[in-house]
């Protein structure tokens, strides 16, 4: 255990970039009004929405960039005089100070050719490898994009309608929190002021006032944003000294938004429609990288029969804060899949490793993947203290060991030759209807 003026020193520093870091919210200064998706295609989608510098300038932003920025460069020199260059703890601090340093750049840079380039040192570009693999993240969103487009999903089709309204959704998702959570530590509000249909921050989920949910929907809201972004927050507010590992730096997001995904999969939440525009989105950062303009995207996804909506939404979500004509676009999206697929190989290497106790340091906060083996010495010396809120199956490590025990071992096996014994097989059935059925299902857009 360090010494008590080293934990106050921590704690201190710690404290005041909660504080400071408290008005910088990328996604509300960078959000477009919900009237423009109905401009937009009353134009037959052929004409740039009327968003450049001076619309981002009129949006004033809740801080000061020059002030905060600087009160960031004194306390980054202060992490390294209190704590040492050498301290580990005081590293991953310093990271992150840093992290919200290039997001205020970010944010003073909208609408403008820069805010590209200070998205990608924050986020990554969708032709980034996978840690430990060739392949790009384009090439991995396009591979799963024609996965979760074959002909079965067309068989899957369930009676999930969009019958819940937003007051609805506030009194289940409630009730879900609250037997999850401490009863009354999580609020459920709706808000006009959101343009995704929820959204959670803090220890609070927003539900927009407009939306209509399915079942399915709810099952999704409750543990990618409850369980995960929320139940994360409020882990690391229970630190005693890093309280800096309740805030969520851009550093974490593709951990945040990778684990809500798997925990999304290992629910069985999940469906190919809302797997499809996770996927989706990887393929429109990088055509609007590439230089491809707002109405370019939105074609794209437009000519390959997704609707007029959705089309919409996701190239909206790409191009929010950058330049409409492309190369410069807001790049946060490839972290769904980036972070699906790095947890996964974490989870994987961390039971191949033998130390599979370190998996339930994923929910201990807002942490990046390369935190977790300080992170869980300091737990082993009593500075980290563990995850208060944590799911069933990372409670007990059995059932998720053989999942991916399992996983691991046919991942040896030649899937090509499997597929290709069975599909004589199937050849021989008859043409058969959906399952269950052609009605429609919901799927809510988070951010």
């Amino acid at each position: 255990m360090k010494n008590q003026a080293y934990l106050e020193r921590l704690q201190a520093l710690s404290t005041r970039l909660v504080a400071l870091q408290r008005p910088i919210r990328i996604l509300d200064a960078i959000k477009w009004p919900a009237e423009l998706e109905t401009e937009f295609r009353a134009k037959g989608g052929r004409v740039l929405p009327p968003i450049d510098a001076d619309f981002y300038q009129r949006q004033k932003l809740a801080f000061d960039p020059d002030i905060v920025h600087q009160e960031l460069k004194d306390l980054k020199n202060d992490v390294r005089r209190q704590l040492g260059r050498g301290d580990a703890l005081g590293h991953i601090l310093k990271d992150t100070i840093e992290q919200y340093q290039i997001v205020v750049e970010l944010l003073r840079h909208r609408g403008q050719p820069q805010f590209g380039y200070f998205s990608r040192l924050l986020y990554g570009s969708a032709q980034d490898k996978i840690r430990g693999d060739r392949k790009t993240l384009r090439q991995l969103g396009e591979r799963l994009c024609h996965v979760f487009s074959l002909p079965a999903v067309d068989h899957l089709n369930r009676p999930y309608s969009n019958h819940i309204n937003a007051e609805q959704a506030v009194d289940i998702l409630l009730q879900r929190m609250n037997n999850y959570f401490s009863p009354g530590e999580v609020r459920v509000q709706i808000s006009d002021d959101i343009v995704s249909d929820a959204s959670a921050g803090g220890d609070c989920i927003k539900i927009n006032r407009r939306a209509h949910f399915s079942e399915l929907d709810l099952q999704v809201l409750e543990v990618h944003e409850g369980w995960v972004h929320i139940g994360t927050t409020l882990n690391g507010r229970q630190q005693p000294w890093a309280t800096w590992l309740s805030v969520g730096s851009p550093r974490i997001t593709a951990i945040q938004e990778g684990m809500a995904v798997l925990l999304e999969t290992l629910t069985f939440s999940s469906f190919p429609q809302r797997a499809r525009r996770i996927s989706d989105r990887v393929v429109a950062v990088d055509l609007a990288e590439q230089g491809a303009d707002f109405c370019e995207v939105y074609r794209y996804f437009l000519e390959r029969g997704i609707s007029e909506h959705d089309s919409y939404r996701v190239t909206q979500r790409v191009f929010r804060g950058g330049t409409l004509t492309g190369g410069s676009v807001f790049t946060k999206d490839i972290s769904y899949v980036k972070g699906f697929v790095e947890n996964v190989n974490f989870i994987r290497s961390a039971i191949q490793s033998g130390v599979p106790e370190i998996i339930p340091m994923l929910f201990v906060g807002k942490v990046t993947l390369d935190d977790l083996p300080l992170l869980y010495e300091r737990y082993l010396e009593g500075v980290i203290t563990g995850p208060k809120y944590l799911p069933s199956m990372f409670k007990d490590l059995n059932g998720l060991y053989v999942w991916f025990g399992f996983s691991s071992g046919m991942s040896v096996m030649n899937i090509a030759r499997v597929q290709q014994h069975f599909s004589k097989l199937f050849h021989k059935l008859p043409e058969t209807a959906p399952l269950y059925g052609n009605s429609v299902k919901g799927d809510a857009e988070l951010d």
